[in-house]
């Protein structure tokens, strides 16, 4: 999640047949031998095409049961936190929608982000992650 030095996070808006509207930061799944830090900035650039950003902290860890392409998935997620500047993604997927939400749009959207509890998550100031387990 890249998260700018005023607070705002970066978020795609995912409407999905069988998740339905979702926002989430870039990410993906983690390639064999990939370590969660290498897959972070894997992703970053895949999504973005930003290659400036590291990974700085863990914020959470949770996991969720969702289906994609009519196949059950229990998905493992590391949601980490880097700090970069607001600006347009380089690279963009056709009808994927990206937006910087400030914290207080981020605390009044009214659509399900991932992970959940995503306001108060960034409002902590905690230096150690937490474990959400499994959300459903």
């Amino acid at each position: 999640m890249i998260q700018s030095p005023d607070g705002s996070v970066f978020l795609f808006r995912e409407d999905n047949i069988e998740v339905g509207i979702h926002w989430l930061p870039p990410g993906g799944g983690i390639d064999p031998g990939e370590t969660p830090e290498e897959c972070v900035r894997r992703e970053l650039r895949e999504e973005t095409g930003w290659t400036d950003l590291e990974p700085r902290r863990l914020l959470c860890t949770w996991e969720h049961d969702f289906t994609h392409q009519g196949v059950p998935v229990r998905q493992h997620e590391h949601i980490y936190v880097t700090t970069g500047p607001h600006r347009e993604p380089t690279l963009e997927a056709p009808g994927i929608h990206w937006q910087w939400l400030s914290p207080r749009r981020l605390a009044t959207l009214g659509e399900p982000l991932w992970p959940p509890r995503l306001p108060a998550l960034l409002a902590e100031s905690r230096t150690e992650p937490v474990h959400l387990g499994l959300v459903i």
